[in-house]
């Protein structure tokens, strides 16, 4: 039932470093597209002050979530939640933070939407939304290895794909966030910090 994804065992310390960065001291972190749950244990344990929500909207993420969540027993992992980014409502309505590793490249654009669209409500004024992956920037030369992996989710899904940064910037800046960080991370991938102004 549990699930294992090599990307999260490689990525989730440089990861845990940039949230020890940029996460408040308290308060519930949601994170969307908890994947096999890996990380969402992982930081549960390395952030034991906040309380972590994992939320997938596929039905075996959820169950491999819970499993981690049960083998382990912590008090701030809480039980995964049913969440697709880009449907109308989230079950999950105020949050301290909101993190997605990985899912903006594995989506139609319209996850993209609802992930800013409601992250901009659930979110106070200052809190973080994190986004973690691969992206393309219009002053950065494209890495050889992260060209080939926009080639090969285009043809498995020509609605996944690479993001613009500067696409995602716009779209955050149209809800109120600005882009506030912006962390060069392993094997070409970057994480970026937006904050909704006061």
């Amino acid at each position: 039932m549990k699930r294992y994804a090599p990307a999260a065992g490689r990525n989730v310390l440089p990861i845990g470093d940039v949230l020890a960065e940029e996460l408040p001291e308290s308060g519930l972190v949601l994170e969307i597209a908890s994947g096999s749950g890996e990380h969402a244990l992982a930081f549960a344990r390395r952030f034991p002050a906040l309380v972590w929500q994992p939320s997938d909207p596929d039905p075996e993420a959820i169950a491999s979530i819970a499993a981690w969540r049960e083998e382990d027993g912590l008090d701030n992992l809480r039980l995964p939640v049913k969440l697709d980014a880009a449907a109308e409502a989230w079950p999950v309505s105020s949050a301290a933070a909101v993190l997605c590793i990985n899912m903006i490249h594995i989506s139609p654009w319209c996850a993209t939407e609802g992930l800013v669209r409601h992250a901009a409500t659930v979110l106070d004024a200052e809190h973080p939304l994190i986004l973690y992956g691969p992206f393309v920037e219009d002053d950065v030369a494209t890495a050889p290895s992260n060209t080939a992996f926009d080639e090969s989710l285009n043809a498995r899904n020509p609605l996944w794909g690479l993001r613009n940064l500067s696409d995602v910037d716009q779209l955050a800046q149209a809800r109120g966030f600005r882009r506030t960080k912006r962390y060069p991370m392993p094997a070409n991938n970057l994480t970026v910090v937006y904050r909704r102004q006061a």
